[in-house]
């Protein structure tokens, strides 16, 4: 109960601050906040709910399931295959090294302006939290696990997808969340350059205008989304790994 509260109270009182602060002020950078949820209750509740924040969600969507799939796929099997491992090492440690903002001009140039540079660059920067982790997470199970796959006498495609990936899930969750934080962050850096549309086109926008109080509702607009899509990524981890978490419970 003290926790709920505590995570309540403060940000209630930096919510009344913020009230507060900039009330009456003339600064054209610092709008009061009636001014700044009035811009977003028309731009992003009604008038671009569907035309700007479904094209970003989408886009967020489709390169992280890109990454997963990919990332936990070649995971496993560096994982699983040491010589693999050796090969591929030095190229990831290259492609993980390059910053992802320094990707989203080359992908235009060889992409296009539309959707699917824009995901490339997505699933290729959220795919490195993704796979190391399943690869630190496979490589380290149990050797146990391999004695009970050969008793049964498991395909290769059986002890990944049935022994090795749930043994290793908690481990790719917390991967996938990683992951999940710098999609967001992407799909905000793609639309703010060679874009038509999205939260990140319109923050810009309204910059490049001089509409501040647009300016910060697309601000707020982007930490509430962004809170949104962790608080659901939680709760579906919680559902998958709910075995993993009750034996976990049980041993402490």
């Amino acid at each position: 109960m003290n926790k709920l509260v505590l995570r309540t109270v403060v940000p209630l009182i930096l919510l009344i601050l913020w009230w507060v602060t900039p009330a009456g002020s003339t600064s054209p950078f610092w709008p009061p906040l009636p001014d700044i949820l009035a811009a977003f209750r028309e731009t992003w509740l009604f008038e671009r709910a569907g035309s700007d924040i479904v094209p970003s969600l989408a886009r967020l969507l489709a390169g992280l399931v890109c990454a997963v799939v990919t990332g936990i796929g070649l995971g496993a099997a560096m994982g699983r295959l040491p010589l693999l491992d050796a090969a591929l090492a030095p190229l990831i440690r290259f492609c993980r090294a390059v910053p992802g903002p320094a990707l989203v001009p080359v992908a235009v140039v060889l992409l296009g302006i539309g959707d699917t540079s824009k995901i490339a660059v997505i699933a290729f920067v959220s795919i490195f939290p993704v796979l190391l982790n399943t690869v630190d997470a496979v490589r380290g199970l149990d050797p146990h696990w391999d004695d009970v796959a050969r008793s049964y006498r498991l395909s290769t495609r059986q002890r990944v997808t049935a022994v090795y990936l749930p043994a290793a899930a908690p481990q790719i969750a917390v991967g996938i969340r990683t992951g999940l934080g710098i999609a967001f962050i992407m799909i905000v850096i793609t639309e703010l350059y060679a874009a038509t549309n999205g939260v990140g086109f319109v923050t810009l926008t309204a910059r490049n205008a001089f509409d501040v109080p647009q300016m910060w509702a697309g601000t707020v607009l982007l930490g509430l989304l962004g809170v949104a899509l962790n608080g659901l990524f939680l709760i579906l981890e919680r559902r998958v790994l709910r075995r993993h978490l009750a034996m976990t419970t049980e041993r402490n």
